[in-house]
């Protein structure tokens, strides 16, 4: 039988082995998709192991004869990307622009990818999340198994929980809020992220922020809009806001927080505010923990804005002539 060839001859190639696996990841990476049920942190990829072979031979330093297919499968399950076909993670739906919008969101980050300079974050928000003596449909190994009510129809409070994954550096920043996903309470804690993290002057020439279509972060939400051209001049940098099209937000990054972090609590009891953020504090997706955050206080939702201070933040806001509403240039000293 043919054995399936190995990486061979000298240091280059044995250092070109040694960065199969991150170079492969680079290449499904913008593939990957979670399953949006978060019912296991496996990602799912629509490519084959021999279009990730052929990529690796014309964009990587390898040749045809380094490695076989079953070596760049064998790749793919250890990462934990599989081609299975799991029905629930299909998109509901689909419009003219996706794939245009798709070519976008893979040109921004390969843009952010080659500029040191740009910082890019992954935000979403989470479905509520209940808090009481509720069983969460998990497997608990413990001699004795938790109890909760037998029906989950009375909680004691329910969490709004805003995510926000740091691509360059791979931090993950998770705040609870008591109250409703409205525009402030996004824009407020992107405010927080930013006072913790302290970033040095200077650091980065640009925000990019990947981010779904939702009503309270979409690109013509003015409340929204607003919020963020406030943000801009706090932070004193351009914000460019990256969108993925309609029913396929589970492309989206930090969404494999949230499948880690459902995999983490799922056996476990949220019966209390503090011991919910206590918990999620001990998720760890990437190997590192998350910094969580309560945030207690309450949101309005319905906010309007003026039609005339609206078209007096124009003047901060470029948008891309092709997809207006899915990639937002935001830029406070745009004006001089």
């Amino acid at each position: 039988m043919q054995r399936c060839p190995r990486i061979t001859g000298g240091k280059k190639k044995e250092t070109a082995y040694q960065d199969l696996e991150p170079d492969i990841e680079e290449i499904v990476e913008e593939k990957s998709q979670i399953d949006p049920r978060f019912k296991t942190q496996r990602c799912y990829v629509k490519v084959s192991a021999g279009y990730v072979r052929k990529e690796l031979v014309l964009h990587k330093p390898y040749e045809l004869s380094d490695f076989c297919l079953e070596t760049v499968n064998n790749v793919l399950n250890r990462l934990g990307y599989t081609l299975k076909k799991v029905l629930k993670t299909k998109p509901l739906k689909k419009i003219p622009e996706t794939d245009a919008i798709f070519e976008n969101v893979h040109k921004q980050h390969q843009l952010a990818k080659s500029s040191p300079r740009t910082l890019r974050v992954s935000a979403d928000v989470k479905a509520k999340v209940k808090v009481g003596n509720l069983g969460r449909k998990g497997y608990s190994r413990t001699k004795n198994a938790p109890k909760t009510d037998d029906h989950d129809h009375h909680w004691t409070d329910v969490l709004a929980p805003f995510g926000l994954h740091e691509v360059n550096t791979d931090n993950t920043f998770l705040v609870f809020g008591n109250s409703k996903e409205t525009p402030d309470f996004i824009a407020d804690c992107f405010e927080w992220w930013w006072d913790q993290r302290q970033f040095m002057a200077g650091q980065y020439d640009l925000l990019m922020i990947d981010l779904d279509n939702g009503k309270s972060v979409a690109g013509n939400t003015k409340r929204f809009v607003q919020r963020m051209v406030a943000f801009s001049k706090k932070i004193g940098i351009p914000i460019q806001l990256v969108y993925y099209p309609p029913y396929h937000s589970k492309y989206n990054m930090v969404e494999r927080f949230w499948a880690a972090l459902e995999n983490y609590w799922s056996p476990l009891v949220l019966d209390t505010v503090k011991n919910t953020v206590d918990i999620a504090r001990k998720a760890v997706w990437k190997g590192m923990n998350p910094i969580v955050h309560f945030l207690d206080k309450t949101y309005q939702k319905g906010l309007t804005v003026d039609s005339g201070d609206f078209k007096e933040l124009q003047k901060f806001i470029t948008r891309n002539p092709d997809l207006p509403k899915w990639d937002v240039l935001i830029n406070f000293n745009a004006s001089g």
